[in-house]
């Protein structure tokens, strides 16, 4: 059964849930949100139909969390079309 390993990071369910409500994208809340769900007892595909996902997805989240850390769950931009910046600033809005 794949398990999210949060003692790893010195985290505990919790700050996942925290991190969900808390997260400035929407992405990000989602992901803290799926990965705190599956600590609850709740398994991946399970989690996964209920939010829309593919399983292997949440199952790529719970792997990169547990290999590299909570760091990985922050969604970036990482192609497509460039974030809109305004002005002279180009500093991106997450």
């Amino acid at each position: 059964m794949l398990r999210v390993d949060c003692g790893r990071w010195d985290q505990t369910p919790e700050t996942l849930r925290e991190w969900a409500t808390s997260a400035s994208h929407p992405r990000t809340r989602e992901r803290c949100l799926a990965l705190y769900e599956i600590t609850q007892d709740s398994n991946a595909t399970a989690v996964a139909e209920r939010s829309g996902r593919n399983p292997q997805t949440l199952m790529r989240w719970v792997h990169r969390y547990n290999e590299r850390g909570p760091e990985t769950l922050i969604y970036r931009h990482s192609g497509g079309r460039p974030l809109f910046a305004s002005g002279s600033n180009s500093a991106s809005m997450e």
